[in-house]
């Protein structure tokens, strides 16, 4: 761990440019992108898949969206799904935080640097989902203050980019920090990193209220319009991410070693135990009142869970993801899913894909189907936007193994700060 910062001390070197934070960052990078067979094939084939979906969005550019099978009737499709389920996951970062920091939870703080590493991640990910939704992707810089014009207050989105990317300077302050007292192995000061931590509650719960405000506020979308979407989005979010938490301490401790006490997991389940139910309950009192009550208003989900004249494009999805959501919950409550069992596995595999079609394809394609003049234009994702996606998500985790990496090899090491800045023999 010390050579590469012993083999640029020279000797006459001051000890405080050794460990300066840009000479952190540099020995950062050399470690994360350093290790066996098994890591460097992980991220060959995740940087292939990155490449092929940014070609796939190049031919997008070039083309124009005709390459994607979204239209006049439905201008939101695969990209938006996306990014509404990966601010969710963002925001289930959180969870790690609260137990840790309002509840003076002492294992939990072990850990608390894993979510945050999520949710830059997550973030990361939310953002280019938008950006490659971008017809014109040019005129970007119309939205940075100052250059352009960003039309705050009045526009949601505006709210929504400023949100975003604030949760990720938050995030990226904390994970920077911690890690950069552990490199030098001094105790953090609390005054550096502590409030950024409660900010970030704040903001986590901020980032996918705006974003459920974002739908509910468009008046010409009905399905959207319902005071329950902030809520359901908040229930859905503390469960798909730290059901995702989860898988990555398991894959953590399996390839790195670095493992967390019992006593985090099983807080956590917890947690997703109360969010899914109060989720399904919710989802149980909309399906009430749009079917119940009749009207053009439950056009859309009369479409999305039994289709309608003779177009049943969302009816697999729809059904998939409350099968999913629903045995997930079993498992969650069944006593072997406190311990490190397959049932955990599965229940947290099952629950982040049930949210994941729940939040996407089951939420966003059916607020334009039918569409404002009662027409039904069925939408499937092309091949590219497939592509595009799945680049997205390898960049992700390509960007998720090098942090988690990082904190693995820092949070893991015995040797002192004055070990790592020995100059070389």
């Amino acid at each position: 761990m010390s050579s590469i910062i012993a083999q640029n001390h020279t000797g006459t070197e001051p000890a405080d440019s050794v460990r300066s934070y840009p000479r952190f960052l540099w020995w950062g990078l050399g470690e994360a992108t350093n290790g066996g067979l098994g890591f460097y094939v992980w991220m060959f084939v995740l940087t292939a898949i990155s490449l092929v979906g940014a070609n796939a969005w190049a031919n997008q550019v070039a083309e124009g969206m005709i390459v994607t099978n979204m239209t006049d009737h439905v201008s939101w499709g695969l990209y938006i799904a996306n990014f509404t389920f990966c601010v969710g996951l963002a925001a289930g970062g959180v969870m790690m935080v609260i137990p840790a920091y309002l509840y003076d939870d002492e294992e939990m703080h072990k850990i608390v640097i894993v979510g945050e590493a999520v949710a830059v991640a997550a973030i990361v990910m939310s953002t280019l989902s938008v950006v490659v939704d971008l017809g014109r992707p040019d005129r970007f810089w119309h939205l940075i203050p100052v250059i352009g014009r960003l039309n705050w207050p009045v526009s949601m989105l505006t709210w929504d980019v400023i949100v975003l990317n604030g949760y990720l300077l938050i995030n990226l302050h904390i994970v920077g920090y911690l890690l950069y007292m552990r490199y030098l192995g001094r105790k953090p000061n609390p005054r550096w990193y502590v409030p950024f931590v409660f900010l970030s509650i704040i903001w986590a719960i901020s980032i996918h209220t705006v974003t459920a405000f974002l739908y509910c506020g468009l008046g010409g979308r009905s399905f959207w319009n319902t005071a329950l979407l902030g809520p359901r989005f908040l229930a859905s979010a503390f469960v798909s991410g730290p059901a995702f938490i989860i898988l990555v301490m398991r894959i953590l401790r399996i390839t790195t070693g670095y493992s967390a006490p019992p006593g985090p997991a099983r807080t956590l389940i917890q947690i997703i135990r109360v969010a899914m139910t109060i989720n399904l309950v919710m989802l149980a009192s909309e399906m009430f009142t749009l079917f119940y009550t009749g009207g053009a208003h439950g056009a859309s989900a009369r479409y999305l869970f039994f289709g309608s004249h003779g177009h049943y494009g969302l009816v697999p999805w729809i059904w998939t993801a409350i099968a999913f959501n629903l045995v997930g919950t079993i498992l969650f409550f069944m006593p072997s899913a406190l311990d490190r069992s397959t049932v955990r596995i599965a229940a947290c595999v099952l629950c982040i894909v049930g949210i994941w079609i729940e939040k996407g394809m089951g939420l966003i394609i059916p607020g334009f189907i039918p569409s404002t003049l009662h027409e039904i234009v069925e939408y499937t994702p092309s091949l590219v936007e497939w592509k595009v996606t799945a680049g997205i998500w390898a960049f992700g985790f390509l960007l998720l193994t090098v942090l988690l990496k990082l904190i693995a090899t820092v949070f893991s090491s015995e040797q002192s700060a004055a070990t790592i800045i020995a100059p070389a023999d």
